[in-house]
């Protein structure tokens, strides 16, 4: 197939894709397709390439251990326990909500608050700044990337001058948070020991390590990178993602019943959160996958081919993009019977061992997976759980039913999803 101009491979067997994304990452498809224009976002984790990646990947990844993420499960409750208490007006007084007005300063709070041991408060303050610029970031300009698409050897001039598909406004303005953020700490690192930034700033000896087979730190310029793309950019999939689920239970009550009966019988009484049983929580899991089905946060995955390769009797050539298209590949009725029902059953214990891991691919797969997958889901479970401990969603005369989606940049809305909540009794009828 190909992309205006760009030949690429799409493909969709389950084999192939274990070949691509797993046994020959390191070989021959390391690197995802890198259209060059990333402005400072150049050395993200998401967009580097081969040693660059492998260094920064290896360095961020003890952040996101299990063990971490229960360490910071602490200041998603509180950032939790805040969600439902925004809510509580607008449910007393029977208005429609925007549901991303709550779920997107939600994400954003937590996020800030464990990548900088900072409250910015931005669920009780939706035009914060950082939720405005934040939304921002991954809408890209369609106009570019087809200008780019059809005039591929405009690429290095456009480079060279400085266009990036990512909003320079949005950009410059995470860098200076985060430099703020830095230079705030005046080397005192025990205060902050625990979050996302000072776990960088350890991993600093220096730029340029006398030793060349010493293992280098991230540089000042690395570590602002990876911040702006793992705690501003991960807020608009996590926020998604509990929009998705919301207006998806509004539509089942059916499966938002059943969700409520677990959460009432591992949590009674409306009783606080425990990390170990939120996790252990089988039905949730199985809603929160259906959804992830339905509403992958990226549409493709792509990598690129560093040679050529020979893999099921198919040539790749070097420098061919191969493409996953996730979206349609979660949807593909020869997989998924009745794919656009919504079915949290498909991933009970039953069926889900008959569900072939290569097909279900939410957050990537194998070593250029999503880096904060874990992270964002107990993220998302913990506030999906607190709001139905107290409210239930209810579609409305607001609500968009079918949704039109979003054709720019994450897998979203065209329209805000508008639902109303009802306050649950303390027995949860």
């Amino acid at each position: 197939m190909y992309e205006l101009k760009l030949p690429m491979l799409a493909v969709m067997d389950p084999e192939m894709l274990k070949t691509i994304l797993v046994k020959e990452c390191f070989t021959y498809f390391t690197n995802r397709r890198n259209l060059r224009l990333n402005g400072d976002l150049y050395d993200a984790v998401s967009i580097a390439e081969d040693d660059q990646w492998r260094r920064i990947r290896n360095i961020l990844s003890p952040s996101f251990t299990s063990g971490r993420i229960k360490e910071m499960f602490t200041i998603m409750k509180h950032h939790s326990h805040k969600l439902t208490t925004c809510l509580q007006s607008k449910v007393r007084n029977g208005e429609v909500v925007n549901i991303k007005d709550f779920f997107g300063p939600y994400s954003m709070d937590v996020m800030v608050s464990c990548a900088f041991s900072v409250d910015m408060d931005t669920i009780s303050n939706p035009s914060c700044p950082l939720i405005t610029h934040a939304s921002k970031l991954f809408r890209f300009s369609l106009p570019l990337f087809i200008f780019q698409g059809c005039f591929p050897f405009f690429l290095p001039l456009l480079e060279l001058l400085g266009v990036s598909f990512f909003r320079k406004t949005s950009t410059a303005f995470f860098k200076t948070v985060v430099e703020k953020m830095r230079a705030g700490r005046n080397g005192n690192s025990r205060q902050n020991s625990g979050d996302i930034l000072q776990h960088m700033i350890n991993s600093q000896t220096t730029n340029e390590p006398k030793n060349k087979k010493q293992n280098k730190g991230l540089t000042d310029h690395e570590i602002v990178s990876q911040i702006t793309m793992l705690a501003f950019a991960g807020y608009e999939t996590s926020a998604l993602t509990l929009v998705f689920l919301a207006y998806n239970l509004a539509r089942n009550p059916e499966v938002m019943k059943r969700l409520q009966e677990e959460i009432d019988s591992t949590f009674p009484n409306k009783g606080p959160i425990e990390y170990e049983a939120l996790v252990q929580m089988e039905y949730l899991d199985c809603v929160l996958c259906e959804c992830l089905r339905l509403y992958p946060p990226a549409a493709r995955l792509e990598r690129t081919a560093k040679e050529t390769v020979r893999i099921n009797r198919i040539t790749i050539p070097k420098d061919m993009v191969v493409m996953v298209p996730v979206y349609a590949l979660h949807r593909d009725p020869e997989l998924w019977p009745e794919p656009e029902e919504f079915k949290p059953e498909r991933f009970s214990k039953e069926n889900k061992q008959n569900i072939n891991p290569y097909t279900y691919l939410p957050f990537g797969f194998g070593p250029r997976n999503c880096i904060g997958m874990r992270f964002a889901l107990v993220m998302v479970k913990l506030a999906l759980v607190e709001v139905l401990q107290n409210y239930s969603f209810s579609v409305c005369a607001e609500t968009e039913i079918p949704l039109k989606m979003d054709a720019e940049g994450l897998v979203g809305p065209l329209n805000p999803i508008k639902l109303k909540l009802v306050t649950r009794s303390i027995k949860g009828n």
